[in-house]
């Protein structure tokens, strides 16, 4: 197998270069299938790397290439999230727990390419974050909270200070899309236990606050 397998490959327009890393599942039931699809020439999608559920990790596209995984969508106001991201797929049908080899793999993983990039950890979301309207994954079974505990993404505060849900998650790096298509792409992230609840709730309206604060693309630094 070549270094770089896939085809589905291009140039990063304008120049651009990683900073952000968008997390997918393959949705298919095994690795040897994901990899065909994400090396098909017809398919026309792929991702810089693949890692099945043992932890075993493969690089499809070289990292400073454009790889087709992100689609239409978009983060912190832009689009062609394709140009300034890198792509990760984890085996998995989308219905199952991830295994620990391969979130212990996808840790490791995460840490290396923040360093060789200098992407922070707000900088890390999931496919259902810039395509809330059309994507699910990575999905409620995805241990956003662990990454962020080891430093390789961002987790909120329940701060008694709600704001304006849409805005607030707007700040934060979500694109404009219908209340309802937002509450759900939030909770998939952030509360997957109250996805099918009737909100925003005031819960929900202080997490997307404390985001905005702390994490918000305006320009602004963090808060500690």
């Amino acid at each position: 197998m070549s270094a770089f397998p896939s085809p589905n490959r291009g140039v990063r327009r304008g120049g651009q270069r990683p900073e952000l890393v968008v997390i997918h599942y393959t949705g298919m039931s095994g690795c040897a299938e994901a990899r065909a699809r994400l090396c098909d020439p017809d398919a026309e999608v792929s991702a810089h790397w693949l890692i099945d559920r043992d932890g075993s990790a493969e690089q499809l596209v070289d990292e400073r290439e454009r790889a087709w995984h992100a689609g239409e969508g978009a983060w912190a106001g832009r689009g062609d999230v394709n140009s300034r991201s890198i792509g990760i797929e984890l085996v998995n049908g989308g219905d199952e727990p991830f295994a620990e080899a391969q979130m212990a793999a996808l840790e490791a993983l995460l840490a290396a390419i923040m360093a060789r990039w200098g992407i922070p950890p707000r900088g890390v979301i999931g496919h259902s974050d810039m395509a809330p309207a059309r994507k699910h994954d990575p999905g409620p079974r995805f241990d956003w909270r662990r990454l962020a505990r080891a430093g390789l993404s961002v987790w909120p505060r329940p701060e008694p200070a709600p704001g304006n849900f849409a805005a607030d998650l707007g700040r934060f790096g979500y694109p404009h899309a219908p209340p309802g298509v937002l509450l759900r792409a939030f909770r998939l992230r952030f509360r997957p236990w109250a996805l099918g609840l009737a909100g925003p709730d005031a819960t929900d309206r202080a997490l997307a606050a404390d985001l905005a604060a702390r994490f918000g693309v305006d320009g602004r630094a963090p808060a500690p």
